[in-house]
C-alpha cells in the first residue's frame, strides 16, 4: 500500500467529529423563550413597585411567572402574613387589573434573597 491509501483508510477510521455550536440554539431559546418571560416579568415588577406599599416590598423578590402564576419570595413569616392580608383585601384584583397578562394566583414562598449583588448595584433592574 502506497500513503496515499494509508492515509485515507486511517481518515476512515478517525472518530467523526460530533461537536455542535451552541450559539444558534442559545440564540433561539433567548430570543423565543427568555426574552418574552423577562419582558413579561419586567411589566408585572412595575406594577408590582406601584402597588405594594414600600415596607412589604423590600421584603419581596419576583422569582418566576409561568402560566399565569407569579411566585414572590418573602423573607419573613410576619411581611408574608401582611402580604397574604392586602391580596386576599383586593390588591390581587388590583395587579390583575393593571397587568396586561393572565395573572390568576400570586404564590407566596419563604425564603432568602439578596437585594444588591457583590458589587453593591441592585440585583434586579427592569
Amino acid at each position: 500500500m502506497d500513503d496515499a491509501q494509508l492515509r485515507t483508510i486511517w481518515l476512515q477510521r478517525q472518530m467523526p467529529d460530533r461537536s455542535a455550536l451552541l450559539g444558534q440554539p442559545l440564540q433561539s431559546l433567548m430570543k423565543y423563550t427568555l426574552a418574552k418571560r423577562v419582558k413579561q416579568l419586567g411589566k408585572l415588577a412595575q406594577v408590582w413597585d406601584e402597588l405594594i406599599p414600600d415596607c412589604i416590598r423590600e421584603h419581596t423578590a419576583l422569582e418566576s411567572f409561568n402560566r399565569g402564576t407569579l411566585t414572590v419570595v418573602v423573607d419573613s413569616a410576619s411581611h408574608r402574613f401582611q402580604l397574604q392580608t392586602l391580596l386576599m383585601g383586593g390588591l390581587l384584583s388590583e395587579l390583575q387589573n393593571r397587568f396586561a397578562g393572565a395573572l390568576n394566583k400570586v404564590r407566596l414562598v419563604p425564603g432568602q434573597f439578596y437585594s444588591v449583588d457583590i458589587s453593591g448595584s441592585p440585583r434586579y433592574e427592569f
